[in-house]
Order: C-alpha cells, then structure tokens, then sequence
C-alpha cells in the first residue's frame, strides 16, 4: 500500500463545485436579503487577513465560490495554499460589486478558516516527525460532505492521503475480522473478490501481526500498540509489509511513535479536532 496525495484533476473540481453548491443552498437560499439592502452600482474591495498563525488553504473554495456567486468578481491572491501565514498577514483581496462581496464572505471564510485550521494541524504533525522516516497519514474522520476538501488541506500541509472511503482500499478492521471469521478467512474474502486491491490488516496483538504477516498482506494497522510493542512489531515484519500506527497519537508522543520504525502514523485529530484560522474580512465600499 502508498498512501499518496490526492489528485487535483477533473473529478477534484467537481467535488470543489458540489461543495459550493451546497453551501451557496444552505446559506443563500432563496436569496440574501441582507445584501439586497445595497444599491446594485455600489463597487467595494474587501482584505482578507488573517489574525492566526498558520498554514493557508482553501483557494479553490474560495475561487467557486465567487464564481458561483458573481463571475464579476475579481480576486488577486495574495498567498497560496500550503504557504505559512503570520498574524497580520493579508490574504487575498477580492474587487467586485458590494452586494456579491458580502454574499460571498461567510462562505468564502468558512471554506478557508475549516481548510486552514486543518492544514495547520497536519504541517505541525509532519514537522514533528521531519528528522524519522515515518510519514503522517489523514483517516475518515472528516466534516461529512468535506472529505475531498479535508484531504486536500492534508495533502498540501505535506501529510499523506490515507483511503478515500469503504471502496478504494481494504482496511479490515476488528469488526470485519470477527464477522468474517478471522485474519485469514478475511484477507482469503478480500483476495477472491478484488485481487488487485491491496489489503491493510488492524491488529491488536503480536499474535495477530504474526497472522497477518503469514497471510501476506501489504501492510498491517497497529492498534494502540505501546511504544515497545512497536518496536517488536518493526522487527518482526522485517520490512515485508507496511506498519501503521494508529490510536492516541498526540503532539506529545508522536516523535516517539515515530521513532519506532513505523512506516506512518495516521491522526485523526488533523481533520476532526481542529482550530479554524481567525480571519477578518476589511470591507471598503468605493465612492
């Protein structure tokens, strides 16, 4: 199994316009009444800043939605996704009529506070463990519609892509091992039914490793392993399948987890307990 960054091509981008679709529903509606309080010739320009520290992500976001909202809008970017940001920093600033900008600004920052919140998590995992081997890997516990969006915040903070769902990798977990009977009887299932689909084992135990390791699989979970069981989990598979570890993973004991010999580390607190970046949009109409 490699994990890897997720593809930014044409099925990206539809994801980027199902996301903003969604948001421009739950948040528009029937149309901003707020807005409709300005005169349609009114022009403003409006500063994004951010007033955090961190990691910058969210520019396609942003970008659909502007379009989405008002092809007229014009917006120059000031930093890129993926670039460090210091409190004070000015994002982007975006020039168009007054009535489309502020229609724009919540979801606009709503996009880009999630996404940077959890491209900060991630980069401060991947620079902790940036003198091991090991690489830092995302899980499923993403905001519900914004997996690809979480993915992608992921990847560009430099961790890697983990699975995208149930149908693009195995990873049997303990309750697939026990329904289907065991390890073996599992990976046997996995094997007649997608032969081509690399398969990833949870295991809990020394013992089950050892199963997992005899059933060839390509790389095995290690499940609140101690930092001890670890390293005894690094010899014993030698090199001949893949080693995750997973479960209470913190800043805290990371770089010791790390250290172990583990291949990666997968956290899913970058996508599900995350601080979004404080942001403040000045607002300039023109005269």
């Amino acid at each position: 199994m490699d994990p890897s960054p997720l593809p930014v091509n044409e099925a990206f981008f539809n994801e980027v316009r199902r996301n903003v679709q969604a948001a421009i529903v739950e948040d528009v509606g029937s149309g901003d009444i707020n807005a409709a309080l300005i005169s349609t010739d009114q022009m403003a320009t409006a500063h994004l800043i951010t007033r955090t520290a961190g990691v910058f992500c969210g520019q396609p976001w942003a970008e659909e939605t502007s379009q989405q909202i008002d092809t007229s809008i014009d917006i120059e970017w000031l930093v890129h996704d993926g670039q460090s940001v210091t409190p004070g920093d000015a994002l982007l600033v975006a020039h168009g009529p007054a009535r489309s900008l502020l229609t724009c600004e919540r979801i606009m920052l709503n996009f880009i506070q999630l996404l940077s919140g959890t491209a900060t998590a991630a980069r401060q995992y991947v620079e902790a463990i940036s003198e091991t081997s090991a690489q830092i890997l995302d899980t499923r516990k993403t905001v519900p519609g914004l997996r690809i969006a979480q993915k992608y915040a992921v990847a560009v903070a430099g961790a890697r892509n983990h699975r995208m769902g149930l149908f693009d990798a195995y990873l049997i977990k303990e309750n697939h091992i026990a329904a289907a009977g065991g390890i073996t009887q599992s990976v046997y299932a996995a094997r007649r039914q997608n032969p081509h689909i690399k398969i990833e084992i949870e295991v809990e135990t020394i013992s089950q490793l050892l199963e997992a390791i005899e059933a060839a699989v390509d790389m095995a979970l290690l499940d609140n392993f101690s930092i001890e069981g670890l390293r005894e989990a690094v010899t014993l598979s030698d090199g001949n399948i893949q080693l995750e570890a997973s479960g209470g993973i913190t800043l805290e004991n990371v770089v010791s987890i790390a250290q172990t010999g583990v291949n990666y580390i997968s956290v899913g607190e970058i996508t599900k307990n995350i601080e979004p970046m404080d942001l403040s949009l000045r607002f300039e109409p023109e005269k």
